[in-house]
């Protein structure tokens, strides 16, 4: 694991920026495409077996590392700003974190904008919780996890678990969690040199084609909005190179405010999303095993 590693990530989205500013009119499946190759990024896990499963109605893969508690499970919501993404293009980053915390992790391939915008995604989500408890598996087992639009969806369905009276998991993990839908954050502005990908354009573009007509302020698809009063445990982190950093910061300190028992880490230098170096970053490596600790923590297990 070598510390020019991240590079990777760097150079892999700098071209992605490229092609799309090149190519404003690109279509949505070239998009999907050429964001699903960041997969390959990630280092394969070892250990870890998949199973493709129906989970109340969506699909998923179902990461199961060796050793793992069959009590507990993570459910991981990819990101791709609820546009691009699915269960295979963040298979081992998810079996990466539920490696490190001993679970094991269902990815779902919920419902992607435009074709299903807000709240398609949440619903699938809630589907999948559902599905989970009647498959046995109990709440205080179970937590809530994703990256970007993921992370942002981690913490919205456990806001629409509440809403609905259902029990709500032990925990969330949210990884350059995307969750301001109006782009006032200051780094929009302040890292818009140092990101490589997700400039205010990118993430305008995506918040027009998850949101359509939804408002900027609705509070489960910006949950900078949201009463967070109640939530479980919260483990946050964020790059301090990338555009969403204030983001995770800000929601940190909003739950903070609010009483939730929350953790924020920010890596220096690193990409959005930059855990999807897992494997080969040190920095990556760091905060899953970070993560995966506060994970078994807040999950009871032992050591």
């Amino acid at each position: 694991m070598g510390t020019a590693l991240p590079n990777a990530l760097k150079d892999s989205y700098t071209a992605m920026s490229a092609r799309m500013a090149a190519n404003p009119e690109m279509d949505i499946a070239t998009l999907r495409n050429m964001l699903d190759s960041l997969e390959s990024l990630s280092a394969e896990p070892t250990d870890v077996t998949y199973e493709s499963i129906d989970a109340g109605g969506v699909s998923a893969i179902l990461a199961r590392p060796a050793g793992a508690s069959k009590d507990h499970i993570l459910v991981y919501a990819h990101g791709g700003g609820c546009v691009t993404g699915s269960a295979a293009s963040h298979r081992k980053l998810a079996a990466h974190v539920a490696k490190a915390a001993g679970v094991q992790a269902i990815i779902p391939d919920y419902r992607l904008a435009p074709e299903f915008p807000f709240p398609a995604q949440i619903d699938d989500l809630i589907a999948v919780h559902k599905w989970l408890r009647a498959q046995g598996y109990r709440p205080e087992n179970t937590a809530t996890a994703g990256d970007s639009a993921g992370g942002n969806l981690a913490i919205t369905t456990v806001l629409k678990l509440r809403e609905l009276g259902e029990p709500l998991p032990a925990a969330i993990i949210g990884f350059s969690p995307w969750l301001d839908m109006e782009n006032l954050g200051k780094t929009m502005e302040s890292n818009a040199d140092s990101e490589a990908l997700v400039s205010r354009d990118v993430s305008e573009l995506m918040v027009s084609l998850y949101l359509g007509e939804t408002p900027r302020t609705e509070p489960l698809a910006n949950p900078l909005y949201a009463d967070l009063a109640g939530l479980p445990p919260v483990f946050v982190s964020a790059g301090d190179a990338e555009t969403l950093q204030d983001n995770a910061e800000r929601f940190h300190d909003k739950a903070r405010d609010a009483g939730v028992d929350v953790t924020l880490e920010i890596q220096s230098g690193q990409q959005h999303v930059y855990l999807f170096m897992a494997g080969k970053s040190a920095e990556a490596d760091t905060t899953i095993a970070h993560a995966g600790r506060w994970l078994r923590d807040r999950l009871g297990l032992t050591s």
